[in-house]
């Protein structure tokens, strides 16, 4: 079938001296009538050439303004000499379509199911919360570049991403099987350090392992996969097509949060009876099953995206569309830079380095990004784990909430983003203008973590058993009450009682062995000798698991947290369109692979460590794993809101301080045909470039 509308042959480009020497007979032929309507009539690269009045004004240095296409190379999409019917699929949209399924694929993983089981990971391998942000940060340890045949390297990045999800979900099968049971009064000292597996924090490795083969696997889809969307559809398409690959990957993490708050209800023994419920703090869900389910998904993607061409047919029209845009730079280092062929060797990597360290908006970017991805990655790490503190939710309950307010708030702040650059026209500084009012409005919405749900009181904890609460840090479980019960700081599954106080644990509490069943299928204990009777409920009896939070704020914190969350990712697309109007062509690769370097040294990495360090400073109560220190069992809200806020006032105000001076700094230098300008400050041309008139007259 044709390749492309012109016929069967590829559409190629002569360059001016082949032109003039061998004719036109081994590109598409033009008659010199076409010749000089060119630059009078509309592109259509189907009727006219693109570039031969450009280079007949400006001689053989006009060829490197546009990436000519030899009739030898192959547009055809396939797997090396395998090429089956399937060039319906060589479009823009169906690319879109395949990295689109990456992309939610590697949000879904490495943004949703690793977050949903963080606090999960922490109970079964006995990890602190700075241990477990160190294995999110492991994600962005890894760093790479590639070039030449972009589709390959994209494929061979989601193999090595599915890879990684195996290798997350290995310790389930290798670390035995996980003992957890309810104590009751009186307890079994000979048994308060038998269930105990030693070492199980050394699995923290294998998990960081799999995650660094994650970042390894998805580097490609957000360099290289956002510039070959640029290269092959027209400009402004440009932001539409990479706000929908964008919004996949936002869209990746909520259903990852939806679907692994779904898999922490199951027992992660699968098929095991276990007397525990949901709501005990000692219950691990069926953490890894959905990397199992990812890790396979993520294999039957990349075989498609292997067999993409380097270019897509018809996508040489937009060539001069993007020359137009490009900044020109005064020390004549252009002419090297618009090459098609720069870049491609070592040799040129000290020029390229130094010519982005020479564009300030470009560097502004990078650390507004850098700002950006800390809090991201921080608060999409821990977020589940503060809704679960703050209103005293089970970790499948917080997880799945945090789920509903990411869908909307996330997803849609991404499309709207690329939306409203599209829709309103937004050029240069316009577009940093609109990143600077997204991050103030964010920056204003998180002040409402000055708020705090306060803490259901705990008995020996933030209460003493007689109800009056305890000065921070006297901490004492013991109680005439239980004194005899022999209880085992081990042993922690809280129980509310009806007395409105929550228990370390059913021994904690007095009860005795007996159950029974109310009518929400809870299992209450009654008899418990350290809750008072009541006239109204008869003895003293405590239920399995946490009490209802009652707090007010609920609402009101729900509704900032989202505001925060839609304008911080409103700001992506926009933030993404200015970089990549800041670099010439065979830069822009590159330049986004500078910048996720930047981002992820800088933001990504720090981020979950810093936010994990804080939140363990918030700790009330350690897990005492016979001796050692294990998770934290207990925090202390109104300390764990006010670090988030210091944290994210610091990042944030940093952020309205680049975009700013970004704002500050920057100046036009021309307006393209298509009303695009340049983005950085205006310099004059370098003699032998290319002048605004031989820009447009060249379209």
């Amino acid at each position: 079938m044709p390749l492309h509308p012109l016929g069967d042959k590829p559409l190629t480009f002569p360059g001016p001296n082949s032109a003039m020497e061998n004719g036109l007979d081994h590109s598409t032929p033009l008659s010199p009538g076409s010749l000089r309507s060119a630059a009078h009539s509309p592109l259509d690269t189907s009727k006219q050439p693109l570039c031969q009045p450009w280079a007949e004004k400006r001689g053989a240095r006009g060829t490197h303004e546009v990436r000519y296409v030899s009739a030898g190379q192959s547009v055809a999409c396939g797997w090396w000499a395998f090429a089956p019917c399937l060039q319906v699929l060589n479009t823009p949209k169906g690319i879109l379509f395949f990295l689109c399924a990456a992309a939610f694929l590697q949000g879904m993983t490495v943004n949703g199911f690793i977050n949903t089981v963080i606090t999960s990971l922490e109970r079964r391998y006995d990890l602190h919360s700075y241990q477990s942000g160190l294995i999110a940060s492991s994600y962005d340890i890894a760093a790479y570049f590639g070039s030449g045949h972009k589709p390959r390297w994209l494929g061979w990045g989601v193999l090595v991403m599915g890879t990684g999800s195996l290798v997350f979900a290995l310790p389930h099968f290798t670390a035995g099987r996980g003992e957890a049971a309810v104590r009751t009064c009186p307890a079994n000292p000979s048994v308060a350090c038998a269930d105990r597996t030693s070492g199980l924090y050394r699995y923290q490795l294998v998990f960081m392992l799999g995650q660094f083969l994650h970042g390894m696997g998805a580097t490609p889809l957000y360099t290289l996969g956002v510039t070959y969307l640029d290269e092959n559809v027209k400009s402004s398409y440009s932001p539409v097509y990479i706000a929908i690959f964008y919004t996949a990957a936002i869209l990746g993490p909520a259903a990852g949060y939806l679907i692994g708050g779904a898999l922490l209800n199951i027992y992660t023994e699968v098929g095991r009876r276990t007397e525990l419920t949901t709501e005990s703090p000692l219950w691990v869900g069926a953490w890894w099953v959905g990397f199992l389910g990812s890790g396979a998904a993520a294999f039957f993607t990349a075989v498609p995206i292997l067999g993409y061409p380097r270019q897509l047919p018809g996508s040489q029209r937009y060539a001069v569309m993007r020359a137009a845009e490009m900044h020109q730079l005064k020390d004549g280092s252009h002419g090297k830079a618009s090459n098609p062929d720069f870049g491609k060797t070592i040799r040129d990597l000290p020029l390229s380095i130094w010519l982005l360290l020479k564009n300030p908006t470009f560097i502004l970017l990078c650390l507004a990004g850098a700002t950006e991805a800390t809090l991201i990655t921080g608060m999409s790490t821990f977020s589940p784990k503060f809704l679960e503190s703050q209103f005293s939710l089970s970790a499948s309950e917080a997880a799945t909430l945090f789920g509903y307010l990411v869908v909307p708030a996330g997803g849609g702040g991404t499309f709207l983003g690329g939306f409203f650059v599209n829709k309103l026209r937004l050029r240069g500084s316009a577009v940093i203008k609109f990143c600077l009012f997204c991050t103030v409005v964010s920056l204003l919405g998180i002040l409402v973590f000055s708020l705090h749900c306060p803490g259901v009181p705990m008995a020996g904890i933030t209460a003493s058993y007689s109800r009056s609460l305890l000065p921070e840090g006297h901490l004492n479980l013991t109680a005439p009450c239980n004194t005899a019960c022999g209880c085992q700081p081990e042993h922690y599954s809280p129980v509310c009682g009806s007395d409105g106080l929550m228990y370390f644990s059913l021994c904690h509490a007095g009860c005795p062995a007996a159950t029974e069943m109310n009518v929400d299928g809870q299992k209450v204990y009654r008899d418990c000798s350290c809750i008072p009777q009541n006239v109204s409920s008869g003895f003293g009896h405590a239920t399995a698991g946490k009490c209802t939070s009652t707090c007010q704020r609920k609402p009101l914190l729900l509704v900032f947290i989202f505001v925060v969350i839609f304008f911080t990712f409103l700001s992506s697309i926009p933030a993404l369109t200015a970089t990549l109007r800041c670099v010439r062509d065979p830069q822009r690769s590159f330049a986004l692979g500078i910048q996720w370097i930047v981002v992820r040294i800088l933001g990504g990495i720090p981020g979950p460590i810093a936010f994990g360090w804080v939140i363990d400073k918030a700790c009330l109560l350690w897990q005492d794993q016979c001796g050692q220190q294990g998770s934290c069992l207990v925090y202390q809200n109104s300390a764990m809101s006010h670090y988030i806020l210091i944290m994210g006032l610091l990042y944030k105000v940093l952020g309205v301080l680049f975009f700013a001076t970004a704002c500050c700094l920057y100046k036009p230098l021309s307006e393209s045909s298509d009303g695009l300008e340049a983005c950085l400050p205006s310099q004059s041309s370098a003699p032998g470039s290319a002048t605004d008139s031989q820009l447009q007259s060249s379209i």
